[in-house]
């Protein structure tokens, strides 16, 4: 008997220095070994937001070594699930992938009091989507 393979979620968003960042981190965070996480960017930017690393800080989760990266097209055809984050982000379509696009407002520029609403909603959708992978979240 063989074990259903680990479904793959990629967040793309156009700097890959916020929004993507925290839904990775909280997939990452509530799924763990029973998803594959990558977040990448069509303009990534130097660094994380500092004010969005500072926001996931105050629920516990640490994104202070991540690093902005990239978008491939080998990113796109590996992922189950693609998520732009509402920032009109051009990624490749590929048959057979799913394609969600999640309206967010962009933390960029932004101090910690706007980032965490943002957070919270982000927190929301990853727990809501958790859900729809049949993947139990974790405390």
């Amino acid at each position: 008997m063989s074990t259903p393979a680990v479904p793959s979620v990629l967040f793309v968003c156009v700097h890959n220095a916020g929004r993507s960042q925290m839904a990775a981190a909280f997939l990452t965070h509530l799924g763990g070994e029973r998803v594959q996480v990558r977040s990448a960017g069509s303009a990534p930017a130097d660094a994380v937001n500092p004010a969005v690393v500072e926001a996931m800080r105050e629920v516990g989760i640490d994104i202070s070594a991540e690093t902005p990266k990239v978008l491939t097209v080998e990113a796109v055809q590996t992922s189950d699930v693609v998520i732009t984050m509402g920032c009109g982000d051009a990624c490749p379509y590929f048959p057979g992938k799913r394609y969600l696009d999640w309206k967010l407002a962009d933390p960029a520029g932004q101090g910690v009091d706007a980032v965490r609403p943002i957070r919270d909603e982000i927190e929301r959708r990853i727990r809501d989507l958790i859900a729809e992978l049949g993947i139990e979240a974790r405390a």
